[in-house]
C-alpha cells in the first residue's frame, strides 16, 4: 500500500490556507497515537530545556512537530528537514504564513547530511524505516548533536510493524505482506538499533514499545481502514467525516490506553539516545 498519493491529496485540501493547515495538524495530533508518545517525550524532556535551543526535525514532511515546537517556545530555533523538495516548499511557506520566524525548512539527504555539534535535540518520527543506510544517518545524527544532546525516534518495530503478516503464525515475520510499500525495512529490534546507536557514538540509549494491543486497534480505526477506502476510491473523502465521527471516540480512549502503559511487545519504538 503506497501512503505517498494520499499524503498529496491531503496536502492540496489542507494547504488551501494556514487556518485548514492548522486544523490539518490538530487533527494529526488527535488522531496519530506516534504523535502522542512523541509529545509525551517532547513535554519531559521541554522541562529541563527552558533557554533557548537549536532542534532538528530530521525528516519533517507536513511539518506538524515542527510547527508545535515553534509555535509553543519562540525562543528555540527548528530546522526542518526533508528530501522531498514539496514538502519543504510548502512548509516554509506555511511558517512564513503563520508568521512563524524561528523554524526554517531545507531539502537534504540525511545519508550524506552534515552540520557538526549544532543541535540540542534531533527529532526523527517515522523517518529510519524509509532509509536504506541507516547506521550512516545514525553517524550524521550523533555528530550533529551537542555535547549531552537527544536523539528521540519513533519507527516501527519488528514485532508486526509496518504492519506486516507473515504467511503463517508460526513462522517469522519475514516481510513479505507490508502494508506500506515505501519502507525499506519493516521495523526494528528493539535491541540491535540500541546497538546501532551505540556504535555510532551515542553513550547512553533507552527504548519501549509502543501500538500494543490497544495501540493496534487504534491504528486500524483511525488510519488503516480510512487508507484502504481511500485507495479504492477518492470518493470516500466524503464520506470520512461520517466514518470518524463513529471511530473517533474509540481511538482517542485507545491511544490513552496505549500512552498509560507499558507494553512487553508492539508494532511502534520509541528509542532515546544521548551523546
Amino acid at each position: 500500500m503506497q501512503y505517498d498519493p494520499i499524503k498529496s491529496d491531503l496536502g492540496k485540501i489542507f494547504n488551501r490556507t494556514p487556518q485548514l493547515r492548522i486544523l490539518f495538524y490538530r487533527l494529526l495530533n488527535l488522531l496519530l497515537l506516534r504523535t502522542w508518545h512523541v509529545k509525551k517525550e517532547l513535554r519531559i524532556w521541554e522541562l529541563q530545556h527552558r533557554e533557548s535551543v537549536r532542534i532538528l526535525d530530521a525528516g519533517m514532511g507536513f511539518g506538524q512537530y515542527s510547527y508545535l515546537l515553534a509555535h509553543s517556545h519562540p525562543n528555540w530555533e527548528i530546522l526542518g528537514l526533508d528530501i522531498k523538495e514539496e514538502q519543504v516548499n510548502d512548509c516554509n511557506t506555511f511558517f512564513r504564513k503563520a508568521g512563524l520566524k524561528n523554524a526554517r525548512f531545507e531539502v537534504a539527504n540525511l545519508e550524506k547530511f552534515s552540520s557538526p555539534h549544532l543541535f540540542d535535540l534531533i527529532l526523527s518520527v517515522d523517518v529510519m524505516e524509509h532509509i536504506p543506510d541507516d547506521e550512516a544517518v545514525f553517524r550524521n545524527f550523533f555528530q550533529a548533536l551537542k555535547p549531552g544532546g537527544m536523539l528521540l525516534i519513533s519507527t516501527p518495530s519488528d514485532q508486526g510493524g509496518s504492519d506486516v503478516h507473515p504467511h503463517d503464525d508460526d513462522i517469522p515475520n519475514d516481510g513479505s505482506h507490508s502494508f506500506i510499500g515505501e519502507h525499506v525495512r519493516d521495523g526494528y529490534n528493539i535491541l540491535k538499533i540500541q546497538e546501532k546507536l551505540k556504535e555510532a557514538g551515542f553513550s547512553h540509549t533507552e527504548a519501549y514499545y509502543t501500538y500494543g494491543k490497544p495501540g493496534k486497534i487504534s491504528w486500524k480505526l483511525s488510519m488503516k481502514y480510512p487508507i484502504l477506502m481511500l485507495n479504492l476510491s477518492k470518493s470516500f473523502f466524503i464520506l470520512l467525516p461520517f466514518y470518524y465521527l463513529i471511530a473517533f471516540p474509540f481511538a482517542l480512549l485507545l491511544n490513552q490506553m496505549d500512552i498509560s502503559r507499558k507494553h512487553s511487545s508492539g508494532t511502534g519504538l520509541i528509542v532515546k539516545a544521548w551523546k
